[in-house]
C-alpha cells in the first residue's frame, strides 16, 4: 500500500505523519501517479499551521512530478509510463501515489530533472505572469526584483535579463547578492548595509 505524509490536525512540523493511504483507481478525465518528486512552498507550511484552514485530514503538497501508472476513462491526450508535472489547484504531492486530473498535467521533456521541474513549477508560472501578463517586459526596461536571491527572484532575474532587461535586486547579505548577480541581476542590493531606495535612484539616475 502506498504511503503519504498527511497532516490530521493544525499545528507545527510535529502533526507531519507517514501513513499509508488507499489511492484507488482513477475515475473520469483522471490519472494515477507514482510521484518522483514534490515541490515544497511556504503555502504548505500555511495550510499545515491552520493559517489557511483546509479540510481535514489532508495529503499536502501543491507541485509535483510523477510517472502516470494508470489513466482512467475519457483520458486521451496522455500514455502511461509518461513522465508529467503539476501545480496548484490540486493539493497532494506529498505522497507515494496519488489520483490527479489528466487536465492539470503538462508533460515534460527529458533534459528536465524531476527535482528541478517539481521546484520551479509555480514559481516559475508566477514569474510568467509577471513578466508577461502584470506587465509585458520589454529589452531595455528596468526593474526592480526584491527577494533576488530567493524561488521567484531567482527565476525573474535571468528571465528578465533573458528578455533584456536591467535587474535591479534586493538581498539581505553578500552571500545572496552574489547568488543574484550570478543569476542575471545586474545590481544586487544588500538592504542590510545600503539604503535600497538611494541606491535605485543612483542606479535609475532619479527615473
Amino acid at each position: 500500500m502506498p504511503k503519504a505524509i498527511r497532516i490530521h490536525s493544525h499545528g507545527g512540523p510535529e502533526v507531519l505523519k507517514w501513513e499509508n493511504v488507499e489511492v484507488g483507481d482513477p475515475g473520469e478525465g483522471e490519472v494515477r501517479l507514482t510521484l518522483k518528486a514534490a515541490g515544497l512552498n511556504f503555502i504548505d507550511c500555511y495550510q499545515r499551521s491552520g493559517l489557511y484552514p483546509m479540510e481535514l485530514p489532508l495529503t499536502l503538497g501543491a507541485e509535483g512530478v510523477g510517472i502516470i501508472n494508470s489513466i482512467g476513462p475519457g483520458v486521451t491526450n496522455l500514455s502511461e509510463g509518461q513522465r508529467v508535472a503539476y501545480s496548484g489547484g490540486q493539493i497532494g504531492s506529498y505522497a507515494e501515489e496519488r489520483l490527479i486530473s489528466a487536465s492539470a498535467l503538462i508533460p515534460l521533456p527529458d533534459n528536465i530533472n524531476d527535482q528541478t521541474a517539481a521546484a520551479m513549477m509555480l514559481k516559475g508560472m508566477t514569474v510568467h505572469m509577471l513578466l508577461f501578463k502584470c506587465y509585458p517586459v520589454q529589452p531595455g526596461d528596468m526593474i526592480l526584483v526584491h527577494a533576488a536571491a530567493g524561488g521567484v527572484g531567482n527565476i525573474l532575474c535571468q528571465w528578465a535579463n533573458h528578455l533584456g532587461a536591467t535587474v535591479i535586486g534586493t538581498v539581505g547579505n553578500e552571500q545572496k547578492a552574489e547568488e543574484a548577480k550570478s543569476n542575471g541581476c545586474h545590481y544586487p542590493i544588500n538592504y542590510s548595509t545600503e539604503n535600497f531606495a538611494d541606491r535605485v535612484h543612483d542606479i535609475t539616475t532619479g527615473r
